[in-house]
């Protein structure tokens, strides 16, 4: 349900409970204007992890980033 909704493909099936990559998460900047997976999770399952909060201006360059638009290397899976 939520790995075809992430336009990052960022969500992953883990062992019993689905895996978002941090790495490659934008919290849908770039894409849309509310976070795709939060709004199609049947569960209310999704939290931010407090060691890795972005900025919207770091998710929009990791976006960037991401699509090959920038002067930032794309981060590494």
């Amino acid at each position: 349900m939520c790995e075809p909704e992430c336009p990052d493909c960022a969500i992953s099936q883990g062992a019993g409970i689905y895996a978002i990559n941090s790495a490659l998460c934008t919290e849908c900047v770039g894409h849309y204007e509310t976070h795709k997976c939060v709004e199609v999770c049947p569960v209310v399952c999704i939290i931010i992890n407090p060691d890795i909060v972005e900025t919207t201006e770091q998710s929009q360059d990791k976006y960037l980033a991401l699509i090959g638009q920038s002067g930032q290397q794309a981060p590494q899976v």
